[in-house]
């Protein structure tokens, strides 16, 4: 997510790379399961749209023993988030799925602290603006962290890269 002092970013027009990286350990696209995600309000799209741009602009992304670069779906199946990955050829290397049942607190709290963080921009002082950002970010680390701990031996991130991917698995539970 975006915060204070961020530059705007303008929406892709795809999930696609830009072409930045040429590693084979990175994302080359992601996309979400049209059946796992509703549309979002203006500020939640754009969101959605900043951290595809920003996880294909950079990141660290790798399947042990299977070259990339990957196609990432993420998508909701039986309360269950899914990572379907594939190569960027559509070759399909595994689907991945986490139980969301030890994300739902860091869930719940990063979307208390997120609203907070919106409503403390139209009426409070800076100070007050950067102490909630501070306390969003931090827990945002710590979201990102769990799914990196959740995905260990199965697919490897790194920090930055994580913590995109849990701004999109945050996306998923807006759907209506």
């Amino acid at each position: 997510m975006a915060g204070p002092g961020q530059p705007e970013t303008e929406q892709p027009e795809t999930g696609r790379s830009t072409g930045a990286s040429s590693s084979i350990h990175r994302l080359a696209a992601v996309t979400f399961d049209e059946d796992s995600i509703g549309r979002g309000n203006p500020d939640q799209e754009h969101e959605r749209a900043i951290a595809i741009f920003d996880i294909l602009e950079e990141n660290h992304f790798s399947i042990p023993g299977r070259e990339g670069p990957y196609a990432l779906t993420l998508g909701l199946v039986e309360n269950k988030l899914s990572f379907a990955i594939r190569r960027e050829d559509g070759e399909p290397v595994m689907t991945h799925l986490l139980s969301l049942t030890p994300f739902r607190r860091v869930i719940r709290d990063y979307e208390m602290i997120c609203e907070s963080y919106y409503n403390a921009i139209k009426t409070a002082s800076p100070t007050q603006i950067e102490a909630i950002d501070m306390g969003r970010r931090g827990l945002h680390n710590e979201a990102s962290e769990l799914l990196r701990q959740r995905l260990e031996g199965k697919v490897d991130l790194d920090h930055d890269t994580a913590r995109r991917l849990f701004t999109l698995v945050f996306a998923l539970h807006w759907k209506a």
